[in-house]
């Protein structure tokens, strides 16, 4: 199913401990960890505001590719950009994925599962009307744009920052694992590949499922449109945020984080090429804690 299968890596990756996982040879890969949920979603949110006020006085444009989840950090952004009387005429905006059927439809955004609709009420719709983004520069990936969605956002000169997630398969968007046999080790093809229309990993689909759909993976739609390896591995600046705690000891994210941060570059684990140039990892303490086995 998964098409990984370098046991000496996945053992390296494995073992490494706590108190070591922040530690790596590229010094502009950057790995932090917090205690609280809280106050990685206030970090995330400050890092987001950050950056748009910065653009704004420097008189410049802000180009920002942006995931859906989590949620709770685009509220506390809302919050400080209401409070501090923020625009953000000068930000261009590009979520970087959107379910879709076989067919390529994309849900209503009136579907709880629609990232647009998410997107749009916990932050467009949630910014005071005359602080929000023109409705012209929020981008969101479909059937009709999606040939020419890697175009549209180099031609704004690239992303300034992406932001994201590590799948439990190593997806970043939804650049699923098995898209990597199509490149045949050409890693320079892989680093190069644009938007497109994906069919998701049956694990992206279990995971969506725990997180979001109540654990009912017939809930879950099978297709993506989604950004691809071109569009994050050329902005400026990559965080990527991880909160894969279910609770109770239990994190899906624990291994694969160890993998995309210290495992080899491979197309078949996407993530891992977050290694290369400037990129910021920001995890949960029960995402950073030691994989093992547990039988309790």
């Amino acid at each position: 199913m998964l098409p990984f299968r370098d046991h000496l890596a996945c053992e390296r990756a494995r073992v490494i401990p706590r108190d070591q996982i922040a530690e790596h040879p590229n010094p502009d890969f950057s790995i932090a960890v917090f205690e609280r949920r809280t106050d990685l979603y206030q970090a995330f949110a400050d890092d987001l505001v950050d950056g748009i006020r910065q653009a704004s006085s420097h008189g410049q444009e802000h180009v920002v590719i942006l995931p859906v989840g989590p949620v709770p950090q685009y509220r506390l952004a809302v919050d400080r950009i209401n409070r501090e009387r923020i625009s953000l005429r000068h930000v261009v905006t590009f979520n970087m994925d959107e379910y879709a059927n076989e067919d390529g439809d994309t849900p209503p955004s009136t579907w709880p599962g629609s990232f647009e609709g998410t997107m749009r009420a916990n932050f467009f719709l949630a910014i005071d009307p005359e602080l929000r983004p023109l409705e012209e520069n929020v981008h969101f990936p479909n059937r009709k744009n999606i040939s020419s969605y890697s175009t549209m956002i180099a031609d704004r000169g690239g992303a300034d920052v992406c932001y994201g997630g590590i799948g439990w398969s190593g997806h970043i968007a939804f650049w699923e694992p098995h898209l990597g046999a199509e490149f045949d080790g050409d890693l320079e093809a892989f680093r190069s590949a644009r938007a497109r229309f994906v069919e998701l990993h049956p694990m992206t689909i279990m995971q969506n499922a725990l997180h979001s759909f109540g654990g009912d993976w017939s809930w879950v739609p099978p297709h993506a449109f989604t950004v691809g390896p071109l569009d994050i591995l050329s902005a400026r600046r990559r965080s990527f945020w991880l909160d894969g705690d279910l609770g109770g000891g239990v994190s899906w994210q624990r291994f694969i984080a160890r993998l995309a941060c210290h495992g080899p570059l491979s197309e078949f684990v996407p993530a891992s090429f977050l290694q290369e140039g400037r990129s910021d990892v920001s995890m949960l303490a029960a995402v950073a804690d030691d994989v093992a086995i547990s039988m309790a």
